[in-house]
């Protein structure tokens, strides 16, 4: 929490009164700082404050206007609370209160004020002080964070459409392969990109779904350190892993625990110098399960070691984004982590002397066997079959249709609601790819008029949206299968099959 935010600022008239209110504000816990004038006010009103307190003898229509001015150019979050001691039934209390309601923000207690009534209206303004600079720092975080969206976003999306620029040349020679490859590289990189964002929010509303079983945790751990082991060694003098103990089992989704730990791979070689050293390590504590990820990186601040789990936290912010990243890795760390009933923690000595990310997992009893629920990697082979694609974006559309065709299905397409309708009930087709967000008529209504009339073709929902409401949604209108943009060839094949509903 920001240290203005609890700066008490104290305008009365005669030292003894000052010191008298300071002194009452520091047995509660709250840090006075006392002014002597309205200029001194103001100049600490710049510098940053939760809360003033002024006298009304203080007050003058010039100090007023004085002080309204400085208000005045505060930032567009700032509301400053101020508490005036007034004299009730005084003959200028009613011009008092007219002229001090300029400053807005402001509270009047009736002199003669209670300590109670006072510390009580002090807390008040300072609560809604914190929730000001919380808003802040909030808005700091989203500007921040979109200013990284863009630059993630624009470099893959550069490398495509260059690629796509030298692909359409009318001079090209030679193979296309290395431009297709680089298409294919940037394509996957925006589609984790956006996977990260949706698991946050996944994660944050308490959506995510674990697919567990029992697993043996030196396994996964080693899953991913394969996946990382080129790029690691590549990079470090030493990228080692060493298993204290084989026989470490934990209930949990294996996909997730692997993207746990290649985050925390990615991110320690990310943050240590070329020639450094990471190492990973695989141990019981009691009734525990412990990887400890450790390099000797650029470190951590104090304050970093809790922050770097929080949404959009990097601990490196600067215009090289040669290394990438949302700041979204360790906060998702954390979320799946804590879906299987463990902890993580960071911790560094200090900016330069490296750090480790301490991960905890609770250990099934040995001989417990666990309830495998995840599907097959791959999709099923699907016989040929008659398609009808709905699809308003023509690229999407073309695409889909080609991929479908080079499968041996045949194909017919439609661009808007009716129309997909009207294809889909005069073809009589086995399946029916249907977008969600469709003109003249949405992708659920299309679905519920097919039903409506009898039709029982298998219904395949594609949508950007992936939630379980929006899962529900889909199938509550008639489709049989949910399809999350983007979509790949073995997704597709998945959905033709009739295997149930998703």
């Amino acid at each position: 929490m920001s240290h203005e935010a609890e700066r008490i600022l104290v305008l009365v008239r005669g030292g003894r009164d000052g010191e008298l209110t300071s002194k009452l504000l520091g047995r509660d816990g709250l840090t006075a700082h006392l002014c002597e004038d309205v200029e001194a006010l103001c100049a600490e009103i710049e510098r940053g404050a939760g809360a003033a307190l002024i006298a009304e003898e203080a007050i003058t229509k010039a100090a007023v206007q004085r002080v309204r001015a400085v208000l005045g150019r505060q930032p567009v979050w700032s509301d400053l609370p101020v508490v005036v001691f007034s004299s009730a039934g005084e003959p200028r209390t009613r011009l008092l209160i007219d002229t001090v309601h300029q400053l807005g923000n402001v509270t009047f207690l009736d002199r003669p004020v209670q300590v109670r009534s006072m510390l009580a209206a002090v807390h008040a303004a300072v609560r809604s002080r914190r929730r000001q600079y919380e808003a802040q720092r909030a808005l700091e975080s989203r500007d921040s964070f979109l200013a990284m969206l863009g630059h993630e976003l624009r470099n893959p999306l550069g490398a495509i459409r260059l690629a796509s620029t030298v692909l359409n040349r009318k001079d090209r020679r030679g193979d296309p392969s290395k431009e297709l490859a680089i298409v294919e590289r940037q394509s996957l990189h925006l589609s984790r990109i956006v996977d990260e964002l949706l698991d946050v929010a996944r994660i944050t509303h308490g959506k995510v779904a674990l697919h567990t079983e029992r697993l043996s945790l030196a396994d996964v751990v080693r899953s991913a350190y394969e996946l990382m082991a080129c790029a690691g060694r590549d990079h470090l003098s030493l990228f080692d892993l060493v298993v204290e103990d084989e026989e470490l089992y934990v209930e949990g989704d294996r996909q997730r625990l692997e993207q746990v730990l290649t985050n925390l791979f990615t991110n320690a070689v990310k943050y240590t110098p070329r020639g450094g050293a990471v190492t990973t390590s695989v141990s019981q504590e009691g009734e525990r399960a412990v990887v400890v990820v450790k390099d000797d990186g650029i470190g951590l601040a104090p304050e970093m070691r809790e922050r770097v789990f929080e949404p959009f936290a990097q601990a490196e912010r600067s215009l090289d984004r040669s290394q990438g990243g949302l700041g979204l890795g360790l906060s998702l760390v954390r979320g799946i982590v804590e879906l299987h009933g463990g902890s993580i923690h960071a911790e560094s000595e200090g900016l330069g002397k490296g750090s480790a990310f301490v991960l905890s997992l609770p250990l099934l009893p040995v001989g417990t066997s666990g309830v495998v629920e995840s599907e097959a990697a791959a999709g099923p082979s699907v016989s040929a079959k008659r398609v009808v694609v709905v699809e308003d974006n023509a690229d999407m559309r073309e695409l889909l249709a080609c991929l479908l065709e080079q499968s041996g299905h045949e194909v017919t397409c439609a661009e808007a609601g009716p129309e997909g309708v009207e294809k889909i009930l005069s073809t009589l087709p086995d399946v029916a790819f249907v977008d969600i967000g469709l003109p003249e008529m949405d992708g659920l209504e299309v679905a519920r008029r097919v039903r409506a009339a009898n039709f029982g073709a298998r219904l395949v929902a594609m949508t950007g949206y992936g939630q379980v409401e929006d899962k529900a949604q889909a199938l509550a209108a008639g489709f049989d299968y949910h399809l999350t943009k983007p979509v790949e060839d073995e997704d597709l094949a998945r959905a033709m099959a009739p295997t149930g509903t998703k």
